[in-house]
């Protein structure tokens, strides 16, 4: 084991949050903002890129923290190590409504492969990288470019999905179509290209855009049915533009509605 080996324990059902507890000098690493709440003796540390290879020297550092520029992450994580004698817990949230996804990455022959704001946090020495994409179409048109991340080791990983958790389980052979913003991750034996939709009738009017993800197993797929893109253009199309007033959310009342509601700014 090269990796910390940490417990931990889900809670929640829309909103989740993962509560991980450590024994002395274990340690878990996380994005920046998914820091939630910890004990007493627990020391929160920002460090350079993941901490996996704080023996490679600067250069090594230098470079396992570039690659993260590449993903559109920050240069800096946060370690979150127990200095204390007995076990202590720390816990991270989810950014959105969804699931926390444990990933064991010994299960998965060391590495395990997401979208680019999956990732939450891992247990001290799993490896965040970068996945680069080989094909063409996968790359211009897949909605995360040539880039995904990757995470080695073999250890516990944290990813989060938004809305529903769908988990499926490729047999060899068998194809998966997916919305390419739909895909939290894949084990890495999975087979990631894209497809155009094709017909004149679903590229002009669909409304679905014009590619969408194929998987192709063996391995396993792990599907969200609501991305965090879809909810913020959601939320973007309904807000007021040019400082107009709502939509009254289809109150029979209109404007007179927004006076009862009790949530007014004059």
């Amino acid at each position: 084991m090269n990796n910390h080996e940490i417990d931990y324990e889900i809670y929640g059902e829309e909103m989740q949050y993962v509560e991980i507890e450590l024994d002395s000098q274990e340690a878990v690493v996380a994005e920046a903002g998914s820091f939630m709440m910890m004990d007493t003796d627990i020391k929160m540390d920002t460090i350079f890129g993941d901490g996996s290879n704080q023996d490679k020297g600067v250069l090594g550092k230098i470079f396992s923290a570039g690659k993260r520029v590449l993903t559109g992450e920050s240069l800096f994580m946060t370690a979150f190590l127990n200095v204390g004698q007995g076990k202590k817990s720390v816990s991270f949230a989810s950014p959105y409504p969804g699931k926390i996804v444990p990933i064991d990455l010994s299960e998965k022959g060391g590495k395990f492969i997401c979208q680019k704001d999956a990732f939450l946090c891992a247990a001290k020495g799993v490896r965040v990288g970068i996945e680069f994409s080989k094909r063409l179409g996968r790359g211009l048109f897949g909605g995360e470019g040539f880039i995904m991340q990757k995470l080695e080791g073999d250890g516990m990983a944290f990813v989060h999905a938004g809305g529903t958790l769908a988990k499926k389980e490729l047999a060899a052979g068998e194809v998966l179509k997916v919305d390419t913003g739909c895909i939290v991750g894949f084990s890495q034996h999975v087979d990631y290209d894209i497809e155009f939709v094709g017909g004149i009738k679903n590229t002009i009017f669909g409304g679905e855009g014009l590619f969408f993800a194929t998987l192709r197993g063996p391995g396993t797929v792990y599907i969200q049915s609501l991305p965090f893109s879809r909810l913020a253009g959601r939320v973007w199309a309904a807000a007021p533009k040019g400082g107009g007033k709502d939509k009254g959310e289809g109150s029979i009342l209109g404007g007179l509605g927004d006076l009862l509601d009790g949530d007014n700014r004059f």
